[in-house]
């Protein structure tokens, strides 16, 4: 197996298959992370924003609802990024059988990928914290 790409976070590795695989190097990284005020700051804006989706959680009526266009938005694009051209409505009118959508297999492929991200977040639901 030969590196073909190489970098700090790790390598793109041949496989004998045709196909690269990522191999992370090894945690903490060398040399270290340097913490600097501008990452601090960052890592807590982040921070503050996360808790503030999170609260916004606590005053929506329906939550699922908000998860359920979340994962669609998700899907669309991380689905444009290989390409497709089906918009969120697209996928919307398609779900509810609206309308018969301009580009069927672009559609397909976004219906897929929530099928996808459905499937691993109801698998999450079985894993338990080991502090339960």
């Amino acid at each position: 197996m030969t590196a073909a790409y190489m970098s700090r976070a790790g390598n793109y590795v041949s496989q004998p298959n045709g196909y690269r695989a990522f191999i992370p190097k090894p945690l903490p990284p060398e040399p270290p992370v340097l913490i600097d005020d501008e990452l601090l700051a960052l890592l807590s804006n982040a921070d503050f924003s996360q808790g503030r989706l999170d609260g916004s959680t606590n005053v929506l009526p329906n939550p699922e609802l908000f998860v359920h266009i979340f994962v669609r938005k998700e899907a669309v694009l991380s689905s444009q990024i290989e390409g497709t051209q089906a918009s969120l409505i697209d996928v919307l009118d398609f779900e509810f059988q609206a309308v018969d959508p301009p580009k069927p297999q672009d559609v397909g492929e976004v219906v897929n990928y929530i099928a996808a991200l459905n499937h691993g977040m109801d698998l999450l639901k079985d894993i338990r914290s080991p502090c339960d």
